[in-house]
């Protein structure tokens, strides 16, 4: 009985031993296996789809930005420009200030060539002049887009033939832009589009039709105006900036 029972202490620990890698794997039927060995994959693919959205939700906040710095790179040259015309609009305006002081102490004022200056690069009217560029500083140099928007309204009611028109609609439309008030944004920039086809903005002002309308998910419009802008403007900036927003449609 003794041996017995020494056999036994021997050969227990043996056995526990060698069943404890066995209970580690899991036990029961084939089928309880297989279902376990399922329930482990698709917890493996779930955590592989979860891991595929964030890269897409990645990419897509990368290209969002790409887009927006673009855009802002694009809005500073347009400052930029604007700013080199103002410049060329003053040195313009103040080599002609001794002839036309000259010639109102000669002559009488004559209406017909106050109209046909008004045709011309820029105005001989001086409260013309004055009324617009206040409101461009207040774009450029004072940053008060606030007061800006009634400043261009004021100057297109009070000189609606004057040839800093477009420009004026172009900026409200500008303004009406960046708040996101796009439909009045969009009457600015139809009006050049459609009423001043020889105004430099022109290129600009269909860019940002096509930006518009694919803000408001009409992405048909979005792509013929796009493509209207590489057609009438194909080596511009803006035709650059449109291929890139067709790409991403």
């Amino acid at each position: 009985m003794q041996k017995v029972i020494l056999v036994l202490a021997f050969l227990i620990p043996g056995v526990l031993h060698a069943q404890a890698p066995v209970s580690k794997l899991g036990s029961g039927s084939l089928e309880e296996r297989l279902n376990q060995l399922e329930r482990v994959m698709d917890a493996r693919n779930a955590a592989q789809m979860a891991l595929l959205d964030q890269m897409s939700q990645l990419q897509d906040e990368v290209a969002d930005l790409r887009g927006k710095t673009e855009e802002h790179a694009y809005q500073i040259e347009q400052i930029l420009q604007r700013q080199r015309e103002i410049y060329q609009e003053i040195d313009r305006r103040l080599a002609a200030q001794p002839a036309a002081q000259a010639q109102a102490q000669s002559t009488p004022v004559n209406t017909t060539a106050v109209d046909t200056a008004s045709s011309a690069t820029y105005s001989a009217n001086l409260s013309e002049n004055e009324a617009y560029e206040q409101a461009i500083q207040l774009v450029l140099r004072d940053k008060r887009y606030d007061a800006a928007v009634p400043a261009f309204e004021s100057f297109i009611q009070s000189y609606p033939n004057s040839t800093y028109v477009p420009n004026a609609h172009y900026w409200l439309g500008q303004l009406l832009f960046a708040e996101s008030k796009y439909d009045q944004a969009k009457g600015h920039f139809s009006t050049v589009v459609t009423d001043f086809p020889d105004s430099n903005k022109r290129g600009d002002c269909i860019l940002k039709l096509g930006i518009i309308a694919q803000q408001q998910n009409n992405t048909t419009k979005a792509r013929e105006l796009y493509n209207q802008v590489i057609s009438e403007y194909a080596n511009s900036t803006e035709a650059g900036l449109a291929r890139k927003r067709l790409d991403n449609l």
